[in-house]
């Protein structure tokens, strides 16, 4: 159904497809602001808040300390609970919270992603899927959210966040997609009953939710970047505000007064003063699903008031003392293992504090926070050629979305001591990897490359007929120290750049992934890589406290 929003703010035409949810819907109720792969790894190293009327308390002065708030840091929480564990009811209770987290499968695709290689230290970095769920399968939930002509349907994927912190654990970066793009779904198997959810060419990335889990979102995230994503991490509407409220508050923004209502009902209800306010409980949902209001009223916007309300949180999280009374910590901890759907990997409180400790080690300015390029295709939006595969490049290959990563080493890539075998004798198999976020993998580009090495004197070099591999850089991997020579060699004849040989478990000989640096010609000619984060990703450091969402005028009082 085509339907154009009465906005009058000359913005794009919404149209609805089928299933559609108006993520931007006027919750009901009170407004008071109250109360596959899985391969698992340990974070760390690799290893086998009212006023009468309204509910907006009012802009924040700038000269005055912040009224005190008590804040709730989840590792504080995690901590409580396994400092608790030391005795046997202490154990029990530990063992309830563990029971209260929700447990889903990782990857529900068929595309496997291989581990990236650790760096010098043995390190790797950490890649988590956070996502949103549109949820309406409880009254809480449907007071929340609205749109009661959905109750008990199946959720959206409304919000999407990859965050990746760096093998180093220096930096962290946050890529959001916006709910609209269009980007084709895997086929999904649903663990549960075992339905089938065949491949789809093109359809909104928050119905992936729906085709068997939050699997399903990260298989098609995967598929998309060629990012290896490790965990994942779901709330719902009633977990966003049970959050919001145990961390106390989180100061945002905005250029006047807001209300986030027009003529026709549509829009989330958030009504604030301009200038700063600390927002908590349905205020912060309401915040943090906004479109009617912010800047052009798209998703796009939505998508940036979420990376303000995130950096705000993170601060507010290391700036504010801990909650140290027992009765309200063990009802936030019940509060917050009970938002929280996670995989496999994360479902005990205990590897839960882990991993907050090793997103504890980034400082706010080391956060940079980005959204897909993209292109309007109609009122959806596809990735940006060029730009998102780009943004999603530098994830895969662990360089800071900030541009403060070290230097690297300018040195020539060291030539094995190990002798390399005659040429004839060596056996290469040839992978295609020409595929991006944007193109098609080139068809028997494996077959023609392993023909320049047959050409070369590698007889025994032979081509996969695999196409779901995704790879920047041509590479050359080969499984151990004394293969390292002849891996060599087969770079050398090809032009390849030592330093793109490497050694990995994931191959089980002599292997050449055809990378789409490579995707025509006879001759592989290297090419500097340009790193900076591009522009259209629009991104905003996490130290930014001057972060203020644009009204528009069509939505003041």
């Amino acid at each position: 159904m085509v339907r154009s929003d009465v906005r009058g703010d000359g913005g794009r035409p919404r149209v609805e497809e089928p299933g559609e949810r108006d993520g931007d819907q006027e919750p009901q109720g009170d407004s008071s602001g109250s109360n596959g792969d899985t391969d698992v790894r340990v974070p760390e190293q690799r290893r086998g808040n009212r006023r009468k009327g309204g509910g907006v308390r009012g802009r924040a002065k700038t000269s005055a300390k912040p009224r005190r708030r008590r804040v709730l840091r989840w590792s504080a929480t995690v901590l409580a609970v396994v400092i608790l564990g030391t005795s046997g009811a202490g154990y029990l209770y530990y063992q309830h919270l563990n029971g209260n987290i929700k447990k889903e499968k990782l990857n529900l695709g068929d595309t496997k992603i291989a581990e990236p290689t650790p760096n010098a230290f043995g390190q790797t970095p950490l890649n988590i899927l956070l996502i949103g769920s549109d949820a309406r399968d409880t009254e809480e939930n449907q007071k929340l959210g609205g749109a009661k002509d959905t109750f008990n349907g199946p959720p959206l994927a409304d919000v999407q966040m990859l965050l990746h912190l760096s093998a180093d654990r220096t930096n962290m970066s946050v890529v959001s997609m916006p709910r609209d793009t269009l980007l084709p779904i895997p086929k999904c198997t649903d663990p549960d009953n075992g339905d089938v959810y065949e491949a789809s060419t093109s359809a909104m990335t928050n119905d992936s939710l729906r085709r068997g889990g939050p699997g399903c979102t990260v298989a098609t995230w995967q598929e998309l970047t060629g990012i290896r994503i490790d965990h994942f991490m779901m709330v719902d509407f009633s977990g966003v505000v049970s959050m919001a409220d145990a961390i106390g508050g989180v100061p945002v923004c905005v250029t006047d007064n807001i209300e986030s209502k027009d003529s026709q009902g549509h829009g989330s209800g958030l009504k604030l003063e301009k200038g700063t306010t600390y927002i908590k409980g349905k205020q912060a949902l309401q915040w943090l699903r906004t479109r009617y209001g912010f800047e052009d009223g798209s998703d796009i916007a939505r998508a940036k008031a979420q990376h303000q309300y995130m950096n705000s949180m993170v601060r507010e999280l290391r700036e504010n003392a801990t909650i140290t009374n027992p009765n309200k910590l063990r009802r936030l901890a019940e509060e917050a293992t009970e938002a929280l759907t996670v995989d496999e990997g994360l479902g005990d409180v205990a590897t839960l504090y882990d991993l907050s400790t090793e997103l504890r080690k980034v400082e706010p300015a080391r956060i940079t926070m980005t959204t897909m390029p993209y292109t309007y295709v109609g009122a959806r939006v596809v990735p940006k050629e060029g730009d998102a595969e780009k943004l999603f490049r530098l994830v895969r290959e662990d360089i800071a979305l900030d541009g403060k990563d070290k230097k690297k080493s300018t040195t020539e890539d060291a030539t094995s001591d190990d002798p390399a075998a005659a040429k004839d004798e060596i056996g290469v198999l040839v992978i295609n990897g020409t595929m991006t976020s944007t193109l098609a993998p080139v068809a028997a580009r494996a077959h023609t490359v392993s023909r320049l090495l047959v050409e070369e004197g590698f007889a025994k070099s032979s081509s996969s007929t695999t196409t779901a591999v995704v790879e920047d850089k041509t590479v050359v991997r080969y499984p151990s120290a004394e293969l390292e020579g002849d891996a060599q060699a087969v770079a050398k004849a090809l032009g390849i750049p030592l330093g793109q040989v490497e050694k990995s478990t994931d191959v089980s000989g002599i292997t050449l992934v055809v990378g789409a640096d490579w995707r025509e010609g006879n001759e592989y000619k290297a090419e500097k890589d340009d790193d900076t984060t591009p522009e259209s990703a629009d991104a905003l450091n996490g130290a930014n406290k001057k972060a203020c969402m644009e009204v528009n005028p069509n939505f003041t009082w």
